[in-house]
């Protein structure tokens, strides 16, 4: 049953919807920071022991919120958080973390900071502050949280994996982890190209080194104190129609790109500061992205990793 409160000012209501793992407090009308004044729903998803102890929690902010823990989105889908999460508390891979599921108001203009054929675009810099400063600030104020970078985490995938790398490139002081699954790194370089003209080298495509997403971030990432924690992947199956055949072949072409990139330029290493994962049986979908996931967060929030970052802080 919900049941509501007023947190911050925000009014919002808990629900439990059963899951191991925790339950919910849903803000429907949440208006922070937004300079348009369009109000969103987002979906905090707390420990079940939450009430029960005074500790604080790292934070994951995931894009595509509707889609998180229940079926929504164009296409009506989940990734089923709440049972995912179930799964790695149980078996004491990670430790609990704190869900803030972001739900879009424009997907496309939210989660592009370029063209895009025909779509609106142009309004990730702008949702990137909002995540980064009004969400989580909220967030940080009203919820016991680890407040480092190393503890924050930003996920996405497709078009909200774009956004998550961008926004936490462009704040690394607030975030320190990026999670893109199957991110769409081809906006602004291949959307607004033929898909005839796709099979084409040499030079007739620009490089994502010299692209506008990589200049957005070009200080965060040639500083060693400032580069983020990195997981990128996606999918080999082509069949299935255009979200495999075109946007999950872009992903796959520009994902590789900036793996090679983030490790020849910028000097990231693998299994170290980047991690990256081709699925051969990966598709541009929810289901293949929650497969996957369960494989991910280990990697930022397993009790080793964490140990060993606190014990660097407390130095």
């Amino acid at each position: 049953m919900a049941e509501p409160f007023t947190i911050g000012g925000q009014n919002g209501w808990y629900y439990d919807q059963g899951h191991w793992a925790g339950y919910f407090h849903t803000y429907d009308d949440f208006k922070v920071g937004d300079s348009d004044g369009k109000a969103r729903t987002i979906h905090i998803f707390l420990p079940r022991d939450y009430e029960y102890t005074r500790e604080p929690y790292p934070v994951i902010y995931m894009n595509d919120g509707d889609t998180a823990f229940f079926p929504g989105g164009q296409y009506y889908k989940t990734w089923n958080m709440g049972q995912l999460l179930t799964r790695l508390y149980i078996t004491n891979q990670i430790c609990r973390v704190i869900v803030v599921a972001i739900c879009p108001v424009d997907r496309n203009y939210e989660y592009t900071h370029a063209p895009i054929k025909g779509g609106t675009w142009g309004g990730l810099e702008g949702y990137s502050d909002y995540v980064a400063h009004s969400v989580k600030g909220f967030v940080d104020e009203n919820y016991r949280t680890i407040k480092l970078p190393e503890t924050s985490m930003v996920l996405g995938s497709s078009h909200g994996g774009l956004a998550a790398f961008y926004t936490v490139i462009r704040h690394p002081k607030k975030f320190g982890c990026i999670a893109a699954l199957s991110p769409s790194f081809w906006v602004g370089l291949d959307s607004m190209i033929d898909p005839c003209f796709l099979n084409l080298s040499g030079d007739l495509l620009r490089s994502l080194e010299y692209s506008a997403l990589i200049f957005a971030g070009l200080k965060t990432l040639e500083d060693p104190q400032l580069r983020p924690k990195i997981y990128l992947d996606w999918g080999l199956i082509r069949e299935g129609g255009e979200h495999n055949s075109f946007i999950e072949e872009r992903a796959t072409a520009r994902g590789r790109e900036m793996r090679d990139l983030l490790v020849q330029k910028f000097g990231y290493r693998h299994q170290e500061n980047l991690f990256v994962v081709e699925d051969p049986q990966g598709e541009h979908d929810e289901a293949s992205w929650s497969s996957r996931l369960e494989g991910i967060l280990p990697h930022f929030f397993g009790w080793p990793v964490l140990l060993k970052q606190w014990q660097e802080l407390s130095r």
